[in-house]
């Protein structure tokens, strides 16, 4: 009898919504740990007399690590397994929080910044890929993207730490530091609680592994249902899988090689896309609304209307992608978000430059939900993590030049040029999403993956 079919035969109740709330905290403290840079720019510039060069090299830094972050995370993930490195990201993460709030200096704060995305970029690659391997194929989209949109929560607090703490507390910038740090404490539940993925275990070898989880899930969903499991599927009994060491190196010859080179290209871009277009808003708008001519405190509540819109773009998407598919919801919110960039390039009026940047917070972070379900569904199991955290890493890429580009922009072009520009960044996304990317929902992770990791075993 398949593990597997066992597994994706049992309906959502209170183990997976459990694994939600775990996965979910991870990504709200990442989310929270990104966002608060934007609100600690003005303080560290007034503590160390920072110039533009120096703080645009602050606003890198995160993305920076989290680069690296998502690049270990998933190769390590395929080698060591997905919750330890998850547990290890997370402490990484919150040490280094901790080392930035004590900074003495410009030089510690930053290299501080580095490791703390590192640690962050780490756990927000693996943990999407980890929670939907544990999910059926029917509901794998909303799950995963209900996950991600635990991050909206972590900007809010973000902005909420910015307005009630990083501004009116003294020395309130290291303080809004130590907070984002309180997640070491999540390192206790996660060990007693986070159970390895059966399908690494099974594309390990260890089966015995595999079967306990299995069976230990199916307990907990008996019990939590009170309700007679479903009956399984009769499929074929699960092959364990030859274990394989992936290097850097043998990933990327994998990815970009015969079928799986256009998957590879149409993920990497759409996370390039989206995260550019992400990152270079949301590090720049409180200064691009004080430039026009909002006050530090308003433009610090208007940041907070504009993280809240992200709460329901990252649900409604999550929950169009069963309906709509994964890929033609990011093509929509893509289209949604150029859209709103480019009727926020016409604004001059504060209260409207903040309803436009309001819908297009809701787009942006609804693409997110729709890219964080279809990237672990399109690659291998065996090499699912190592391909979902380069496709991460790449988008990286975006995040850390998005500020330096943003900033020099802002001075040539302006704030109409700025958002024209987002504008035409996301409409290629949205073409490029259409013709290449892939249908994904309702299909089972191994129908969608395996067949061609079969054809094309890494070398």
């Amino acid at each position: 009898m398949s593990l597997l079919a066992r597994l994706d035969r049992l309906p959502l109740s209170r183990p997976h919504y459990l694994l939600l709330l775990l996965g979910g905290l991870g990504y709200t403290f990442d989310g929270m740990d990104s966002a608060v840079v934007a609100f600690l720019l003005p303080s560290v510039q007034d503590a160390w007399g920072l110039n533009n060069a120096q703080l645009g090299l602050i606003g890198s830094a995160t993305p920076f690590g989290f680069l690296f972050g998502a690049t270990c995370a998933g190769l390590l993930g395929d080698r060591i397994g997905r919750r330890k490195v998850m547990m290890w990201a997370l402490g990484v993460y919150a040490v280094f929080s901790v080392v930035g709030a004590m900074s003495p200096n410009y030089e510690i704060f930053l290299g501080a910044r580095v490791l703390a995305g590192f640690g962050a970029g780490a756990e927000s690659a693996i943990i999407a890929p980890f929670l939907s391997e544990f999910v059926p194929a029917a509901r794998r989209g909303w799950f995963v993207g209900a996950l991600a949109g635990f991050f909206s929560f972590g900007f809010v607090a973000a902005a909420l730490l910015g307005r009630f703490v990083v501004q009116p507390v003294p020395e309130g910038w290291r303080w809004a530091q130590v907070i984002t740090a309180l997640p070491i404490v999540m390192l206790l539940w996660w060990r007693r609680s986070l159970p390895e993925s059966p399908r690494y275990l099974l594309a390990c070898g260890k089966t015995a592994e595999a079967e306990q989880v299995v069976v230990d899930l199916e307990r907990k969903v008996q019990a939590a249902t009170g309700q007679p499991l479903p009956p399984v599927p009769e499929v074929a009994v699960d092959k364990p899988a030859e274990a394989r060491k992936i290097g850097l190196l043998s990933a990327l010859k994998y990815l970009w090689s015969g079928r799986m080179a256009r998957r590879t290209s149409i993920t990497w871009l759409i996370w390039f896309v989206i995260t550019f277009s992400y990152y270079g808003f949301f590090t720049w708008i409180p200064t691009l609304l004080v430039q026009q001519g909002i006050t530090v405190t308003k433009s610090f509540e208007f940041s907070i209307i504009i993280y809240l819109a992200q709460v329901p773009g990252y649900f409604s998407a999550a929950w169009l992608g069963e309906f709509l598919d994964r890929k033609n919801t990011i093509a929509l919110y893509l289209a949604g978000a150029a859209a709103s960039a480019f009727w926020m390039s016409q604004m001059t009026d504060p209260v409207l430059i903040t309803v436009a940047a309001a819908v297009l917070s809701f787009f942006l972070n609804g693409t997110y939900a729709a890219v964080y379900s279809y990237t672990p569904e399109v690659f291998p199991t065996w090499i699912r993590a190592s391909g979902t955290g380069l496709s991460s890493a790449f988008g990286r890429v975006g995040s850390i030049i998005a500020p330096s580009v943003i900033g020099m922009s802002a001075a040539t072009l302006g704030f109409a040029g700025v958002f024209g520009m987002t504008t035409a960044v996301l409409a290629v996304g949205v073409v490029c999403t259409l013709i290449f990317g892939l249908s994904t929902a309702g299909r089972s992770l191994e129908d969608l993956t395996e067949a061609d990791a079969r054809k094309e075993p890494v070398r």
